[in-house]
């Protein structure tokens, strides 16, 4: 396995975050960092390459780097976050994977967060939700056409992005919240039901062989391994409270 983690430290300023379908709540930043370091050494001790990026100051969602890219094997696409406040994020990450691949741009009126793209194979699953409109992902269509990759349009009602309610823990399954998610676009996929005690358990991050969950939700670990997957659970219980899951916080690539 040859991975790579793209990751942004949590700022001062978290405290100030971006929040839509959660409450605030008094958020420590102290505690985010710490469970953010966590996380890159969960990601690094199952053999992914960090490269970590300093927190930007006056971009307090900017830890949720995965919003800003969507990289490819052979392109990276630089979105436009669907929150006003965030759309500097974007201009700040081009230099780091321009390293990697060429850039495309999503343009306005355009927009499209990268935790709604859940990419399965050369299939780019693409949620249409509160931060993805109809342009966004038509753009997306005409930038990865030429790469064979094909774009699904999922429905998002009830939840911020299409990874808040549906992640792929496994070959051919579907870890999915029924209430917020489509389930009509993965016809062909083994749908598993979250928890209805856990409606926000199904961002998991599947690196290699290993699911990681958030230590929020002990049922639906219980559940994936229950179905013979290996889950680890991981404590971002701090960052939760700003909207994070666990997809949001890296941008992986091969």
């Amino acid at each position: 396995m040859n991975v790579s983690a793209v990751t942004r430290a949590p700022g001062a300023d978290l405290t100030r975050c971006e929040l839509t379908y959660i409450a605030s709540q008094p958020i420590n930043v102290e505690r985010a960092n710490k469970e953010h370091r966590a996380y890159e050494s969960a990601l690094a001790g199952l053999g992914v390459r960090l490269i970590s990026l300093p927190s930007e100051p006056g971009l307090p969602d900017a830890v949720f780097i995965e919003d800003a890219a969507l990289v490819l094997d052979e392109i990276a696409v630089l979105t436009r976050i669907g929150a006003e406040s965030r759309r500097a994020e974007v201009l700040n990450l081009a230099p780091v994977l321009e390293q990697f691949r060429s850039l495309h741009y999503i343009a306005a009126p355009a927009t499209l967060d990268g935790g709604d793209v859940l990419r399965i194979g050369r299939t780019l699953f693409t949620g249409r939700s509160t931060r993805t409109n109809a342009e966004g992902i038509e753009q997306l269509k005409s930038i990865v056409a030429p790469y064979d990759y094909e774009v699904r349009e999922v429905d998002v009602d009830g939840c911020l992005h299409l990874k808040t309610g549906a992640t792929s823990p496994g070959d051919g399954l579907m870890l999915i919240n029924r209430d917020w998610i489509d389930a009509n676009a993965f016809q062909g996929y083994e749908l598993i039901d979250v928890p209805r005690e856990e409606p926000l358990a199904a961002n998991t991050l599947r690196i290699g062989d290993t699911v990681l969950v958030s230590a929020s939700f002990p049922k639906t670990q219980d559940l994936l391994e229950s179905l013979g997957l290996r889950a680890a659970a991981l404590d971002i219980s701090e960052l939760e409270k700003a909207e994070a899951g666990l997809t949001c916080l890296s941008i992986l690539f091969t």
